[in-house]
This record gives C-alpha cells, sequence and structure tokens, in this order.
C-alpha cells in the first residue's frame, strides 16, 4: 500500500546567481520561458495539500528570483503546510525576509559555500560571501529558525571546524554539512570535488569536537562522503515512499536527481493531476518496497533499512536503476566507485551555467 506524501520540493526555477560546479540541478536547465506561471504553482500546491502534503520546500536554482514568491509562500501556509525556503540568499534584505516571515515562511536554509571569503567566491562563482553574510542576520532579525548547509568537498573539507564556528555565530539552529552528491554538474566535476582519504578522519573528528563543545546545540548534520562508505544511504527514506520534487517546468519525480534515470517516462502535472502521478505513475512505482531488487539486495537484511541505495546512482553508474548502489560494498559494481577515486585529484570546474533573467 502506498502511503500519502509528505513532503514536495518545489524547484521554482533554475535561474540563480551563483555558479557552483556541485550544484545538484540538471545540466539541462530549464529556461525561464518554460517556467510554471504563478497560477500553475498555485494549483500545485493546492493538489499537493489535498494528497496529504505537510511540508513544502521552495527551492530552485534561487527561489528568491521568482517576484511572486511570496503569494506562493503564503498560499502554501494558508492552506496550512510548513513552509521551509531554500535559498542562496543572494536578494534576501531585511524587508524581503520580513516580508516571508509574515507571508508565512516558517524557516530559512541558507548555503554558504566556505568560511574564508575568497574560497567562498571562487566556488560560487560570484563575489557573494559577503551578501550571505548579511542575509543570514536577515533570517534571524525576522525571527526565523535558520539553517546553514555547507556542501563539503576536496577544497573545504579541511575547514570544517572554522565552518561550523562561522554558522554557530551566524546564528543557526540546524547545520547541516553534506558532503557532495554527484548529479547534474557534480557529476560533471566529480574528479575535482572528490575529498581525500586522508581529509577525511580530520573532518570527522573536527565535526565530534564541535559537538561535545556545544551540546545544547545547534543541531549538527553531518553526512559523509558515500563513495568512501562501505554501505549507502537510504535512498529518499525509500524511492517514492515520502517525498517528490516538481521541476521548474512541472515535471514530477521521485527524488530531485530522477530525471537522469530513462527507463521509465517522466509526468508532467500539467498533463496529469499530482495525485494521479503520486500512486499510479510508472517512474514512482517502478522502485517503491523491496520487489523490484535484485540480488544481493533481494536477500539482504538491510533492505528495509537501505532500500538499495540510490537509483539513480545506480543508473548513471551502470545503466540500470534497479542494480545495486554500486558505493555498497557487496554491489558486484563497487568497482566502478573505486575507479571514481583512484581518478580523483585537483582540477578546474566546469562551473554551472547562468540562466539569463
Amino acid at each position: 500500500m502506498v502511503d500519502a506524501p509528505l513532503g514536495m520540493l518545489a524547484e521554482l526555477t533554475h535561474r540563480c546567481p551563483l555558479h557552483c560546479p556541485y550544484c545538484s540541478n540538471p545540466t539541462e536547465l530549464v529556461a525561464r520561458s518554460a517556467e510554471l506561471t504563478r497560477e500553475h504553482w498555485l494549483d500545485i500546491l493546492t493538489q499537493a495539500r489535498e494528497l496529504g502534503v505537510v511540508q513544502v520546500h521552495l527551492s530552485g536554482g534561487e527561489p528568491l528570483s521568482r517576484r511572486d514568491l511570496p503569494d506562493l509562500a503564503g498560499h502554501a501556509r494558508d492552506l496550512g503546510a510548513y513552509v521551509n525556503l531554500v535559498t542562496s540568499g543572494v536578494g534576501l534584505t531585511v524587508d524581503r525576509a520580513k516580508e516571508l516571515a509574515d507571508r508565512g515562511v516558517d524557516h530559512v536554509q541558507l548555503s554558504l559555500q566556505d568560511v574564508d571569503k575568497q574560497a567562498a567566491d571562487h566556488i560560487a562563482g560570484a563575489p557573494v560571501h559577503h551578501l550571505k553574510l548579511r542575509a543570514a542576520q536577515a533570517i534571524t532579525d525576522a525571527g526565523l529558525p535558520l539553517t546553514i548547509n555547507v556542501v563539503l568537498h576536496r577544497g573545504n573539507l579541511d575547514r570544517v571546524e572554522r565552518i561550523i564556528d562561522l554558522a554557530v555565530d551566524l546564528g543557526a539552529d540546524r547545520i547541516e554539512l553534506a558532503n557532495t552528491q554527484f548529479y547534474g554538474w557534480g557529476l560533471r566535476n566529480r574528479a575535482a570535488l572528490l575529498p581525500t582519504v586522508d581529509q577525511l578522519e580530520p573532518a570527522r573528528a573536527a565535526v565530534c569536537r564541535a559537538r561535545e563543545k556545544r551540546p545544547g546545540g545547534p543541531e549538527l548534520v553531518y553526512v559523509v562522503a558515500d563513495y568512501f562508505a562501505d554501505r549507502p544511504k537510504p535512498c529518499m527514506d525509500g524511492w517514492g515512499r515520502r517525498q517528490f520534487t516538481v521541476t521548474p517546468d512541472g515535471d514530477v519525480l521521485p527524488c530531485p536527481a530522477a530525471s537522469i534515470v530513462t527507463t521509465f517516462p517522466i509526468e508532467n502535472v500539467l498533463r496529469r493531476p499530482l495525485a494521479e502521478i503520486w500512486y499510479d505513475g510508472a517512474i514512482f512505482n517502478a522502485y517503491r518496497g523491496t520487489e523490484w531488487m535484485r540480488e544481493p539486495c533481494r536477500s539482504c537484511p538491510e533492505r528495509f533499512t537501505d532500500f538499495g541505495g540510490c537509483r539513480c546512482q545506480a543508473f548513471h553508474m551502470t545503466g540500470v536503476a534497479a542494480a545495486t548502489d554500486p558505493v555498497c560494498g557487496l554491489s558486484p559494481h563497487r568497482s566502478l566507485v573505486d575507479t571514481a577515486l583512484r581518478e580523483a585529484a585537483p582540477a578546474e570546474f566546469r562551473m554551472r551555467t547562468q540562466l539569463p533573467g
């Protein structure tokens, strides 16, 4: 039996003032002219709440690029959803933060690239670090809870402890330190982004010290680089089980990276109701539960906790979405991950494309 979803990631736009080479947006970005209208998004938000969604994550690209963002946030809140804004902070002034808080945003997740301005601006591809610091102040001044999210990679992993200190100074209630996931632009830059083995233990130790130093918080989440793990992380807490994504042009996906899986057609909310896609969509049902699994997943006792790992990672590395995630030490394709680790090396990034407008 398929339960109702809990969360929807609404990718309002792919426009963004940043060019981060680890961006998980697809390499074929949706143009502004193809974006859903305000009316489309209002209807999608209504459909999502009727379907059972209780958490709406307004993201992008940069959602602040949408002038109708306050209307969309207000509509979601009026429907009774918890509204989370996922933003680079560029363009988030004191007045805009207050307006969004007044209209119904419950929480803001702000990205930081690094603790050092020069390094942060380099990876962002734009001089924006000082704007992010101002945005953090605007968020807390508006009375909104703040999560600081930092994508970790070879270039900043050695500064984890200082990054945590900065996030605490900025008033973060929650700090998320997640090693790069290799989809979209991150996959194109994988060799340059992968950390070294020698960086892993010092980073883990730095996180432990930070937790010991502040036992009362903020909450500190650290996600280890899964290429170095022996078992995969759960795929979205199970494929098509709790969450879905709507892209800027209305495609509905089981996870943000699922457009990479070409085995099944991707459906669009402009052509079919959201509830039908969730319950009956072929790509959603393809990897729900455990019946689709092949060995070694099919008989593995961990299949109910890791769900076979990431379908998108399995597809882009093996060409078969039903394969065991190659990260797993039991996967017959683990050698593909080991090869990628051996090929990791300092290199120039291929920066994320800037969309006009």
